[in-house]
């Protein structure tokens, strides 16, 4: 009877040891989830470059098709298209930028261009939009005409206004005026005052701000351009605030529409167990009050729901494309006109890279067959 007793207290201990395990695991991966410092990442590598053309160490991200920028500590450059592959090297076309020193360490980056509306040729200036957390910077790219539609720019978790430098150009040549907010937790907006990503469930009130500043200024024509976190933000938005209504199009790229089936695929990125996904969202709704099922949109659609495009890769990694056929097949159902537009071939947020051309055709239609209606 002894022997069971203690054969019993050591599995208890083995089975409390794993629980404390999971649950630690679980905390330390909604600490990342939450995290809202940036790190500079340099997994490739140049091994040469020069007359128009940068030599780099094969992987799966340097073979990506399109349009990139590589980024090094202290540089930026426009990669091209791939000219030559061979079994450990890829050969692509530099097309602008410095040329970077053989063996320097570098990221190939979806945003090519650097640091503002300038460098697309575009003027602009520099708002400050009244957010309830304080001021928060944005780029006010306006139309010719004075009486254009807005576009309002909403980056994702993480990214930066830069991530709006692609599109600009050609919805600017298309007369729209158009709006590139921050909001909260980026490193030129205030941060929140727990200083965590909200993962949507707070940040939706700095794009309310930035819609409130525009019609402040005369604005009665508003469409939104998310990318990624950018789309449960905007979902949130378009869920909760009493100015929902002013918006008459989005277009989402990559968008996160179900937040739990992302924290699944990113687990799985990372090569942890599938339990771990509840353990970890369980965590992160006791430290941040969020509730998930609000973010699953097929399930539970924004109380205001304008015509949507949503593009997206079929090779993400981050914000499984899942997610968006599943919406887009729902929504018929639940009143919500939805257009899918599946890209192949490229990363989370890289369909505009992949294509240039395609991309800003289609969405440009998209959103003109809007301003008609």
């Amino acid at each position: 009877m002894r022997g069971n007793g203690w054969l019993r207290a050591g599995i208890a201990g083995v089975g409390a040891g794993l629980g404390a395990g999971v649950l630690g695991v679980g905390w330390f991966y909604s600490s990342l989830l939450l995290d809202t410092r940036q790190k500079l990442v340099l997994p490739e590598q140049v091994l040469d470059a020069g007359d128009g053309t940068v030599t780099l160490r094969r992987s799966r991200l340097v073979e990506q098709p399109g349009v990139w920028g590589l980024r090094w500590t202290d540089g930026l450059a426009v990669m091209g298209p791939v000219l030559r592959t061979e079994r450990d090297t890829v050969v692509r076309a530099l097309d602008d930028g410095p040329v970077p020193a053989p063996g320097t360490a570098a990221v190939v980056d979806t945003g090519p261009y650097d640091p503002d509306p300038g460098a697309r040729g575009l003027a602009f200036t520099e708002v400050a939009v009244p957010t309830p957390l304080g001021p928060a910077p944005a780029w006010s790219v306006p139309a010719a005409r004075p009486d254009a539609p807005w576009i309002v720019h909403v980056h994702g978790r993480g990214g930066a206004r830069r991530e709006a430098l692609r599109i600009l150009p050609a919805l600017h040549r298309a007369g729209w005026s158009q709006l590139v907010i921050s909001y909260r937790n980026d490193d030129v907006a205030p941060p929140s005052p727990d200083g965590h990503y909200h993962l949507g469930d707070t940040e939706w009130e700095d794009l309310e701000a930035a819609v409130r500043h525009l019609v402040a200024g005369g604005a009665t024509r508003l469409s939104l351009f998310c990318w990624s976190m950018g789309a449960a933000i905007s979902g949130a938005f378009l869920d909760r605030s009493p100015e929902a209504g002013r918006i008459d199009a989005a277009v989402w790229d990559a968008p996160l529409v179900d937040w739990r089936a992302t924290l699944r695929q990113q687990a799985r990125n990372r090569r942890l167990p599938p339990a771990l996904t509840p353990v970890a969202a369980g965590w992160t709704s006791r430290r941040i009050g969020i509730d998930f099922d609000r973010f699953a949109l097929r399930d539970s659609p924004p109380a205001v729901r304008p015509p949507t495009f949503i593009v997206h890769s079929t090779p993400d990694t981050a914000v499984p494309v899942t997610s968006s056929r599943m919406l887009a097949q729902a929504a018929p159902g639940i009143g919500w006109d939805v257009e899918l537009l599946e890209v192949p071939g490229v990363e989370h947020t890289a369909s505009w890279n992949a294509d240039p051309a395609r991309y800003e055709r289609a969405v440009v239609e998209f959103l003109d067959g809007g301003r008609r209606r």
